[in-house]
């Protein structure tokens, strides 16, 4: 029978190096998280003698509606810390105040920040992926299917960089905004409650896939009652019918947002799938 993971559990300050605004003259998070206006980046950075100079950046979930920044966080930065990837931590801006498009800026600030920094962080900006859990999903699939080259024209010299990740690592994420797979809370938490047929279509990722969107691991559980498994499911058809590599695994059994599932001995193994995939594709 497979084991559970074995993880040492660290406190914030212990790992991260930094917790910085996205942009100037903003104030770090957790400053007023209730409004959900606080966005910060927390950097993870693996020990230099295992640095593998692969960097994700990390979109919890939590409905566009709050931030599960321990779970799906600051535990799955450890966890690529001790596999030798550099690992930030997005708090990004969401309801009550906060709709699309402030998450999106939020996500490519964050990748243009990275990149920005990458020497100076020992990241390879051409190993940059993004991840996401659950609402945190859609984000990411967000970005990976509407990155820009930047604007070469900017002031600030960060926002001239592209925001295109490298690859993408799904677990159990919303993706569609269309009934009956939609999570409707994350879509009227991000779009509103009477959103535009426009902003619907546009925010429908598994419609806006080409072959230029990044290569995906996928996780999701086959009785996910949050999230239903067919929004993993229309994301990797749609990246099949576009050329794009994919990887996607279903369990039978796991309840929504269970993070690394460490106290699942069979949930507990997909992140062993995932440094696999992560391996196969030369990221680690």
């Amino acid at each position: 029978m497979a084991t559970i993971p074995e993880i040492k559990h660290l406190a914030d300050d212990e790992m991260q190096t930094e917790v910085i605004p996205l942009r100037p003259g903003d104030t770090p998070a957790p400053v007023e998280e209730r409004d959900g206006g606080a966005s910060s980046l927390a950097v993870f950075l693996p020990d230099a003698s295992v640095a593998t100079g692969a960097a994700v950046l990390v979109c919890p979930g939590g409905g566009y509606g709050f931030i599960a920044n321990n779970h799906e966080g600051v535990l799955i930065a450890q966890w690529f810390n001790e596999r030798g990837v550099a690992a930030f931590v997005l708090r990004y801006r969401h309801a009550p105040y906060y709709r699309h498009p402030a998450p999106l800026e939020d996500a490519q600030r964050a990748m243009r920040i990275i990149r920005a920094r990458a020497t100076e962080w020992q990241v390879d900006p051409g190993r940059i992926g993004v991840m996401g859990f659950s609402a945190g999903g859609h984000l990411a699939t967000t970005l990976g299917t509407h990155y820009d080259a930047g604007n070469p024209e900017a002031t600030d010299t960060i926002e001239r960089l592209f925001c295109r990740p490298d690859f993408l690592i799904l677990c159990y994420p919303v993706i569609t905004t269309y009934p009956p797979y939609a999570h409707i809370g994350s879509r009227d938490n991000l779009l509103g409650e009477n959103p535009s047929p426009a902003l619907v279509e546009l925010l429908a990722n598994e419609r806006q896939v080409t072959a230029d969107t990044p290569p995906a691991f996928l996780f999701h559980t086959d009785n996910d009652a949050g999230v239903p498994p067919e929004n993993s499911v229309l994301f990797y058809l749609a990246l099949k019918k576009a050329g794009v590599p994919a990887e996607l695994h279903i369990y039978a059994d796991g309840p929504h947002g269970m993070g690394l599932g460490l106290h699942d001995p069979v949930i507990g193994t997909w992140p062993e799938r995932l440094a696999d995939w992560l391996r196969v594709r030369q990221i680690i």
